[in-house]
């Protein structure tokens, strides 16, 4: 059986805010940002030394597509960051707005947009640990920082924590992994140096059998999402490569675990890429991993509506619409089999949209069951396992994040609830923000 220990601690209340945002992901940015610019006052809680979440702390080396090939769907903030990075040389790598991502500027881009907001009081290494609340109602937030423990008020709070911490800690219900398949595995991302970009090979199945053959590799695992370059005028790469298998990210020792599993499997991709790709990889090595695990499935919150797969397929609308999206159903092999890397390769092509294709995003997936004062949003908002695995990406993001903002700004101006909003309102100051919102 568990020890435990009852622990009483009288703790200042530091922050009174009318919008509490935990998490500088994404995200949690765009809500702060989108709310602060409505009038009313944020304070915003990160626990890394930046903003950006997988983007920098992950070191996920590109946006995935803004565009559905046709028309930009992250307009708004979404648009304003892609134009910044645009303005900083990013590599851009086709058509449907798929960025490569420079760490330094992309970090100095986000630090500059919160602190133009007066409205906004952030903290860095701020991390939640608790939360507070009555019947439905989530009355503060607690956090641990090297000032010690503090809380915040506020009357409205958003989840941008990627795991749905805030949520589940305050008793909304949600689902982790499903009841066939284990959570998608993580990867921990690298930069790499001396990459000729110019005379680069690709990399294709029959040069991986054969590596693994040679026995390169300790995990025979087929999946290689691959390097993307991350500067116009630089040999440097970013890599989504390697997977750790079976991790859970609201469990510190299956973090720990795959963190170490990462560190041990990149230098067989080293080798992998310098001895059999070759040419444009031949020089090439590995400088740097990320402090953080890139993480691509973790809780779902439960909320009033879950999008699902099947609206995905059928391109579904909705009334209550604050953005629309077209990423693919992108859920990466569990294991490292065979069998589990053919089911992959068959489905992938099969899942994605034509040019100019679009699924709605409603409004009530933003909303946790069971609460009346808090958004979530990001990756852990309320999806099934195939939608999470489209709409999980940064633009998408961008997306949920803005709105939640908005819509945070009109509960408090209104002194209401979340679910009481008025929804056209929303619509209307997001499509004023750039927002793509068709009919």
């Amino acid at each position: 059986m568990t020890k435990t220990v009852s622990y009483t601690k009288e703790i200042p209340v530091k922050y009174d805010v009318d919008l509490c945002v935990v998490g500088g992901g994404p995200a949690g940015l765009t809500a702060a940002i989108a709310a602060a610019r409505q009038g009313i006052s944020v304070y915003m809680a990160e626990s890394h030394g930046f903003f950006g979440g997988a983007a920098t702390a992950g070191m996920v080396p590109a946006f995935m597509p803004f565009s559905n090939g046709g028309e930009f769907l992250a307009g708004g903030l979404g648009r304003e960051i892609y134009d910044h990075c645009i303005q900083k040389d990013f590599h851009s790598c086709d058509s449907w707005g798929t960025l490569g991502i420079v760490l330094e500027p992309y970090k100095k881009i986000l630090d500059d947009m919160v602190r133009a907001e007066e409205n906004i009081k952030f903290s860095f290494f701020t991390t939640l640990i608790d939360v507070k609340t009555e019947k439905s109602v989530v009355k503060q937030c607690i956090f641990t920082a090297k000032s010690g423990l503090f809380a915040v008020n506020a009357k409205i709070f958003v989840d941008g924590t990627g795991d749905g911490d805030l949520c589940a800690w305050a008793g909304a219900p949600y689902e982790l992994g499903g009841p066939e398949e284990p959570l998608m595995p993580s990867t921990l991302c690298s930069l790499w140096d001396d990459v000729n970009w110019d005379d680069k090979d690709f990399h294709d199945i029959e040069k991986m059998e054969e590596a693994i053959k040679d026995g390169v590799f300790s995990q025979h695992d087929r999946h290689l999402p691959g390097m993307f370059r991350t500067g116009m005028s630089s040999n440097i790469g970013g890599g989504n490569i390697g997977h750790s298998f079976g991790i859970d990210s609201t469990d510190e020792l299956s973090l720990t675990e795959g963190m170490l599993v990462g560190r041990t499997i990149l230098p067989e991709y080293e080798k992998y890429y310098r001895q059999y790709l070759g040419r444009g990889y031949k020089n090439s090595k590995i400088i740097a991993t990320a402090p953080y695990l890139g993480v691509r499935e973790s809780r779902r919150i439960i909320g009033d509506y879950v999008l699902t797969g099947d609206d995905f397929f059928a391109r579904a609308r909705f009334d209550d619409e604050i953005g629309v999206f077209s990423y693919p159903i992108d859920i990466h092999p569990t294991n490292a089999t065979t069998d589990r890397f053919e089911k992959f390769a068959k489905e992938y092509f099969k899942l994605r949209y034509e040019p100019g294709e679009f699924y709605g995003i409603p409004y009530r997936i933003l909303l946790p069951q069971t609460l009346e004062n808090v958004y979530v949003v990001g990756r852990c908002a309320s999806f099934d396992r195939k939608m999470q695995s489209s709409i999980r990406v940064m633009p998408g993001c961008f997306i949920m994040g803005q709105a939640a903002g908005v819509g945070a700004a009109l509960a408090v101006t209104n002194g209401i609830a979340t679910r009481k909003v008025d929804v056209q309102k929303l619509r209307e100051i997001l499509k004023n923000m750039g927002a793509y919102l068709p009919a």
